[in-house]
């Protein structure tokens, strides 16, 4: 997989974790833990896609 096309698919399961997260809070009866856990996951993802930014960034400049 290229690194434009993983950062595509991070990029998109940014965005789905997004969704779970905003669709858990609208409903009272999701678990404040599981809620904890798709944050988390999405900050992970997040960093990931940082990370690769910088990496696409630091090889085009050199």
């Amino acid at each position: 997989m290229s690194m434009h096309n993983h950062l595509i698919e991070l990029e998109r399961r940014h965005h789905a974790l997004e969704k779970q997260i905003q669709s858990a809070l609208v409903h009272p009866s999701s678990e404040p833990l599981q809620i904890a856990e798709l944050k988390r996951k999405k900050l992970l993802v997040k960093d990931e896609i940082e990370k690769l930014r910088a990496k696409s960034q630091s090889q085009t400049v050199h």
